[in-house]
């Protein structure tokens, strides 16, 4: 899994039948340098018909390297960059070549994950869910819970583990909450760092609630889910904070990404007995402090139930692999808005 953070590559061993989760194995990571890091920036949201040739390759050498470690691997997952995602325009673009990554690891892959989905009128993400499911009946839950995901963009997951079927009608809900990590572009664009590390600029500063006001004032939380969302759709978000010293311009666009959880947390079907948080904004206190204090529930990161927050996205491709080899759904109407059931992706041998 490469994503929107555009930090490197993640791979992860997963032993499915596709339903259930049997064990985790073996994980790895690549980090993108600085110049491969602005390649890829510099491909963000370009389409199919654009010159992406030398993000293509960036991709495809990363994911072939790393990939590469995993001798035991019969199948492999490949979701590619996702470089602009649209589904109710031009649809949705990952970069990379499922069928030279077949031939160079010598195994099949299953990649091109999300173009049927949005081809059958569907938001094409999040495609977690169903691997979401799974982990909610591993690890015993017996109530229904969320994974909340916190990378580039922000994605909720209600579970019902009760219900057996991750496609069945009351099994899931899921959608895009809105931006997460937005203040990794903001300390780039003024500090020239990669992230808040530890939140420790936002600790400093004070949320400007004018600001806040008016994020939420955007369309997209009153719409009902399932939605989805591209990395730059709020990139009015800078322009909200372009006046405001550092500090206090990073507290206030960590606040704009809880909120947005908050907002998303009215759609549940009922309240979750618990939220269990992923990706790099978990690593954030002052991010897992603010869920704390605006959602009414426990808030704690995946760890807390033996789960890989590095980890669970590329988990999650590799699982939604043996599922599409299997011929079984991957995305469902309450995941994505599909009309119907559908396994994505295509399978390339080697």
């Amino acid at each position: 899994m490469s994503g929107t953070s555009l930090d490197g590559v993640d791979a992860a061993m997963v032993v499915t039948d596709g339903n259930r989760i049997e064990s985790f194995g073996k994980t790895g990571y690549r980090a993108y340098s600085p110049a491969e890091r602005e390649i890829l920036r510099a491909a963000l949201g370009r389409w199919h018909d654009d010159d992406v040739a030398q993000a293509a390759d960036t991709v495809q050498a990363a994911h072939a390297a790393l990939l590469g470690e995993f001798e035991d691997a019969e199948l492999v997952g490949f979701h590619g960059q996702t470089l602009a995602h649209e589904p109710r325009g031009r649809g949705t673009h990952q970069i990379g070549d499922g069928e030279a990554l077949a031939r160079a690891l010598g195994v099949p892959v299953v990649w091109d994950f999300r173009a049927a989905d949005v081809a059958m009128g569907g938001e094409g993400a999040p495609l977690a869910p169903f691997f979401h499911h799974a982990c909610a009946r591993h690890i015993g839950a017996k109530r229904p819970l969320a994974f909340l995901n916190l990378g580039g963009v922000g994605n909720l997951t209600w579970v019902d583990p009760r219900i057996e079927a991750p496609e069945a009608e009351g099994a899931l809900l899921a959608f895009d909450t809105g931006p997460a990590e937005p203040i990794n572009d903001l300390v780039g664009q003024r500090l020239g760092l990669d992230c808040d590390r530890d939140g420790a600029l936002a600790r400093q500063g004070r949320v400007l609630d004018g600001a806040l006001e008016l994020f939420l004032a955007e369309s997209y939380f009153s719409r009902m889910p399932p939605k989805s969302l591209d990395r730059d759709d709020f990139s009015v978000m800078l322009d909200l904070v372009r006046g405001l010293s550092d500090a206090d311009a990073a507290a206030t666009m960590t606040a704009m990404a809880a909120a947005s959880v908050m907002r998303g947390m009215e759609h549940c079907p009922q309240p979750p007995e618990r939220v269990l948080v992923t990706g790099g904004g978990r690593l954030n206190p002052v991010m897992m402090r603010m869920l704390g204090a605006c959602l009414d529930c426990p808030v704690e990161p995946v760890e807390a139930v033996d789960l890989d927050g590095d980890m669970l996205e590329a988990q999650a491709f590799a699982y939604l692999a043996v599922r599409v080899a299997r011929g079984l759904p991957t995305s469902a109407p309450s995941t994505t808005g599909v009309p119907a059931p559908v396994g994505g992706g295509q399978i390339s041998r080697p």
